[in-house]
């Protein structure tokens, strides 16, 4: 396997495809003023669907890599730095087969783009999730981030219930 710079021009909008399964959500609700974090299992594994467009316009000077096992691209990582604030921002980070999930190829994706935002001068890389991608989060846990926040109704106003809410997540650089 191979990590690769992305060219901008012939990456730039192409679709990808990919699912996201789950045997655990985390549950945020309100509590006393505050608010409580735990693990729930689920009834039946959740399995999601993502389809999503690579460099999408909005992106402020992006830099993305592709990992390949020969010509073929197997996963890929984008971001930019957020110069208003000084944060480096992970847009996409996807291993396209679940079957190729837990074999590095995610860790060598994310190690490539820390560096990107390390050498950026970033203070800090953030990211975003769901709350039902269990793998996801302990993924990003394992690389030093932590849950830095989260909306219960950035999806839609059932979140909650659906199990589907936004976590951010961050690590300090300096």
């Amino acid at each position: 396997m191979t990590i690769e710079k992305l060219n901008y021009d012939a990456y730039k909008g192409k679709t990808y495809h990919a699912e996201i399964c789950s045997n655990q959500y985390l549950s945020i609700e309100p509590r006393d003023g505050a608010f409580t974090m735990e693990w729930v299992p689920c009834e039946k594994e959740l399995v999601m669907p993502l389809e999503d467009e690579m460099l999408s316009d909005w992106l402020e000077n992006p830099v993305a890599y592709g990992a390949y096992i020969g010509r073929e691209l197997i996963g890929f990582v984008e971001g930019f730095l957020e110069e208003w604030n000084n944060r480096f921002r992970i847009t996409n980070i996807c291993v396209f087969d679940e079957e190729i999930r837990q074999s590095g190829v995610g860790t060598r994706l994310l190690e490539t783009i820390m560096n990107d935002a390390v050498a950026s001068g970033a203070r800090m890389a953030v990211l975003e999730t769901q709350s039902f991608n269990y793998k996801a989060i302990s993924f990003y846990k394992k690389h030093g981030f932590e849950i830095i926040g989260f909306d219960r109704y950035a999806y839609a106003n059932n979140g909650p219930q659906e199990h589907n809410m936004l976590i951010y997540m961050g690590k300090k650089l300096r």
